[in-house]
């Protein structure tokens, strides 16, 4: 199952969608095209008006060694 990357009207990433909720939002005119490879859309209005999650980001707290990717 594919997904798309979807970032918010402040260019800040959100959980990936399914290529049909992604469709949605393009065919509403609520998003564009931001990039073609990977395919990324971003979001014209701000979140508080669109209900979708934040990417968040958490440590382990037992990890002793972080490596870059």
């Amino acid at each position: 199952m594919s997904k798309v990357l979807i970032l918010d009207a402040n260019q800040q990433p959100l959980y990936p969608v399914r290529i049909s909720r992604a469709r949605l939002l393009l065919s509403q005119g609520k998003a564009t095209v931001f990039q073609r490879y990977p395919f990324t859309i971003i979001l014209k209005e701000s979140l508080s008006r669109l209900k979708l999650e934040q990417l968040g980001f958490k440590f382990h707290p037992g990890i002793k060694i972080i490596r870059n990717l």
